[in-house]
């Protein structure tokens, strides 16, 4: 019922927003909204141009990335219609918001889970230095032992393979695996824990905590995620892998639980200048990247589907939700044995301003599922981000799914994962706010 209230709100506020332009400012409205659009454009050509050009090209780009807002503000405060617009707009984002919000569904998605017995030999690994240094900020340490837990807290100073120390704890009797680090450190473990059939444990100490999120369980108290070990639940989910090299030398194959990427990003943090200084970094490497003058050029096949020459490619355990896929970190549900993919190819200034102002409908992303991707290239070694972690990979790369292979323990009670709302559909809240309307009509007739 409410999501039909707020489909309601949506149409009333839309509607408004229209009326503001129209009763206020006649038929000058048309000529706000040419404009309004003009100004959007040419930014958004100006970002383009900004990204893939250098020196005095790129000094023009960025001024006509400032001017042409500045410009169309201007000319809205000399017509007097200034505060009409802004009104309008923030009737129209209202809309927007309250219409995304009416479709999501009530219905509750979650994964299946099981409840299962403590366990009695936990092993947990832990990151001092991950999420700026949660793990001795909450204690996590102190906590997990006092739990029963054996602890292994990592040496900054002295890397090791806790891939390795993982099964030396398995050898030893471990009836559970743990990370308390990022993503990539989370991986690597898990890949053991499916590998022997044990149940995992995520304690989201790490920086970003994606695994975390899709899971439902709580970013801001990573303490919270110990509850596992005396109260837990347990979920079957899927473990993204790579194999790399092809069959006359093939290399063992990578776990990821989040995403591997290609193309222009992995490009960038392959860099060894990146880590001191990321944004000159980006800006002097992109314009070769995008422009393709420089990096390997990879041909993606997923499935029927095959994208030819990609800026970009990411692949994920499992699709991101449609109206989050820039947020990279948004899963409702990690157990559907497909692979999602995301793919970016832009030519020109023209192509680049489509896919800023209409997202994932402009032409230069692709969409799409499949339980197997090829990445190859005219390079025989490729830059790749697996989970965060920049690796050199030798091409083919192929990512698949094993579907189920992990199991996940997690407190019974968990915050959730976050829902996502889909993109606008004006059609679908229309037909919600009628919806009413319309059953209340019939139950008078009879």
């Amino acid at each position: 019922m409410e999501r039909h209230w707020t489909a309601r709100l949506a149409l009333l506020t839309g509607t408004a927003a229209l009326a503001v332009l129209v009763v206020f400012a006649g038929l000058n409205s048309i000529l706000l909204v040419a404009v309004g659009l003009a100004g959007v454009v040419l930014a958004a050509a100006g970002v383009w141009w900004m990204l893939t050009h250098t020196g005095w090209r790129r000094a023009l780009a960025m001024a006509l990335v400032v001017a042409a807002p500045l410009a169309v503000l201007v000319l809205y405060a000399v017509a007097g219609l200034l505060w009409v617009v802004l009104l309008s707009l923030v009737l129209w984002a209202l809309a927007v918001s309250a219409g995304r919000a009416a479709l999501v569904e009530d219905t509750e998605q979650g994964m299946p889970e099981r409840s299962v017995r403590p366990p009695e030999r936990p092993f947990l690994i832990m990151n001092p230095r991950s999420g700026g240094g949660k793990v001795e900020k909450f204690g996590l340490v102190e906590k997990a032992r006092a739990l029963g837990a054996e602890v292994a807290v990592l040496d900054p100073d002295h890397p090791q393979d806790v891939a390795e120390l993982a099964r030396r704890a398995v050898r030893d009797g471990a009836d559970l695996l743990g990370v308390a680090g990022g993503d990539g450190t989370q991986a690597l473990v898990a890949g053991v824990a499916a590998e022997h059939g044990l149940p995992f444990v995520v304690i989201s100490a790490g920086t970003r905590n994606h695994f975390a999120m899709d899971l439902g369980l709580d970013r801001q108290d990573p303490s919270a995620c110990l509850e596992a070990l005396t109260d837990g639940v347990e979920l079957r989910v899927d473990l993204g892998r790579i194999d790399t090299g092809g069959p006359e030398r093939a290399e063992p194959g990578r776990v990821f639980v989040n995403n591997a990427s290609f193309g222009v990003y992995a490009a960038v943090v392959r860099s060894p200048a990146y880590r001191d200084d990321k944004a000159r970094t980006i800006l002097e490497m992109l314009p070769d990247l995008l422009t393709r003058h420089s990096g390997a050029r990879l041909i993606v096949r997923a499935g029927s589907l095959t994208l030819d020459d990609p800026q970009a490619v990411l692949v994920s355990n499992n699709p991101y939700e449609r109206g989050d896929s820039a947020g990279l970190g948004r899963r409702e549900r990690l157990d559907s044995g497909r692979l999602g993919v995301l793919g970016i190819g832009v030519g020109n200034a023209a192509e680049a301003t489509e896919l800023l102002l209409r997202g994932s409908q402009g032409r230069g992303l692709t969409t799409a599922t499949a339980r197997e991707v090829v990445v190859d290239a005219d390079a025989p070694v490729i830059p790749a981000g697996v989970d965060g972690e920049s690796l050199m990979l030798h091409t083919p790369v192929r990512c698949r799914l094993e579907p189920g292979a992990l199991r996940v323990r997690v407190p019974r009670d968990r915050p959730g994962v976050p829902h996502v709302a889909p993109p606008m559909d004006w059609r679908r809240v229309r037909r919600m706010a009628l919806t009413m309307g319309r059953v209340a009509a019939g139950r008078d007739k009879a």
